[in-house]
């Protein structure tokens, strides 16, 4: 049974006891977290620079696999040092007390054709949900790819208080994309 084990950019990895993992090797400058939202009806982009990713996934029995991710809110850039300034106050993501996002499988289906539904618990800012990922593997070789974009709705998490509640400025969908290139991972 092939076990993949992912971890990414500055922060401790998540632990599955128990569970025997083969090293994968995350490619960074080909990994990225992007998220968009509108604001006046104009699409704003952004992205995570600091982020983990913790996987164990066998292509044979994707249902026995488990998707971790943690966020560092802090590290949200829109590229505009005016608005960045902002994101990590306690309107926005409340940096101070929440650091991070995480997002936690309990499920993972195979659709065929490479695509997976990924059921999980996402945390943002002390609030919970339950949401339903999308993932996309891709293989080239040795290289191997998953990607994937759900939405997310930024007042269920509280992203945007007082004021920023009010929709009709800046939308309540924040579109969140993610790919995440690897090496190493056994053949699907």
């Amino acid at each position: 049974m092939n076990k993949i084990r992912i971890a990414l950019v500055l922060a401790t990895s998540l632990a599955f006891t128990g569970v025997a993992f083969a090293q994968a090797t995350v490619v960074p400058a080909q990994s990225q977290i992007t998220f968009a939202i509108k604001e006046m009806g104009v699409p704003v982009e952004g992205k995570f620079a600091k982020w983990t990713a913790d996987i164990a996934f066998d292509p044979k029995k994707p249902e026995a696999g488990k998707v971790a991710f943690t966020i560092a809110t802090g590290s949200a850039s829109f590229g505009s040092p005016e608005t960045d300034a902002e994101v990590p106050k306690a309107t926005w993501f409340n940096v101070a007390k929440f650091p991070n996002a995480t997002f936690a499988s309990t499920a993972i289906k195979a659709k065929g054709g490479g695509k997976y539904d990924v059921t999980g618990k996402l945390s943002v800012k002390g609030t919970t949900r339950d949401i339903v990922v999308p993932i996309a593997l891709t293989q080239a070789g040795a290289a191997t790819t998953a990607t994937g974009t759900f939405t997310i709705k930024r007042n269920d998490f509280k992203i945007g208080e007082g004021e920023w509640t009010d929709t009709s400025q800046l939308a309540d969908e924040v579109a969140v994309k993610f790919k995440i290139a690897l090496t190493g991972v056994a053949p699907l």
